[in-house]
């Protein structure tokens, strides 16, 4: 039961990353400034790399996610490495939230003819939802640090 989970959410992790990666790639010939442009001055705009940059913590999360189901398939939840992975998971999730809010205040600030309320909403939404994962990342880096701690202690008293 335990791998059919995991195998589950492997796999919804990869389509999440499929997904993901093919809107970043799909995106940028749908937006309206891009309607005029060939493919590769499409791909040349600062905001389409700097969403390219501001992407890699997302998918570096992912990658450490799909690392903590392959501890929990091989019974090694309790180790230090899943600790590590909790708290990279954490940074990113920090991360990636910073790269959205200076993304918002570029787009308020600098850009303009566009309006910014839909990217702002959408960016205010997509920054709380990353923030919350930092936090609950948080709570679970400390829980499972407890809770390795405890076990190298027992594993010395035995």
């Amino acid at each position: 039961m335990k791998k059919g989970s995991t195998r589950f959410l492997k796999f919804v992790i990869c389509l999440i990353a499929i997904g993901a990666f093919i809107w970043l790639i799909w995106f940028p010939q749908l937006e309206g400034r891009a309607a005029d442009l060939d493919l590769i001055s499409i791909y040349k705009d600062p905001l389409i790399i700097y969403a390219y940059i501001g992407s890699i913590p997302f998918f570096i999360a992912l990658y450490h996610v799909f690392k903590i189901l392959g501890y929990i398939d091989g019974n090694k939840i309790f180790s230090q490495s899943s600790v590590n992975a909790v708290k990279n998971i954490k940074y990113c999730a920090i991360t990636f939230s910073g790269f959205i809010v200076v993304g918002i205040l570029y787009i308020r600030l600098f850009v303009r003819g566009d309006d910014p309320a839909g990217v702002t909403a959408l960016g205010m939404v997509t920054t709380f939802a990353s923030i919350v994962i930092a936090t609950a990342a948080a709570v679970f880096q400390r829980l499972l640090q407890n809770a390795v701690d405890i076990k190298s202690e027992n594993d010395l008293t035995v």
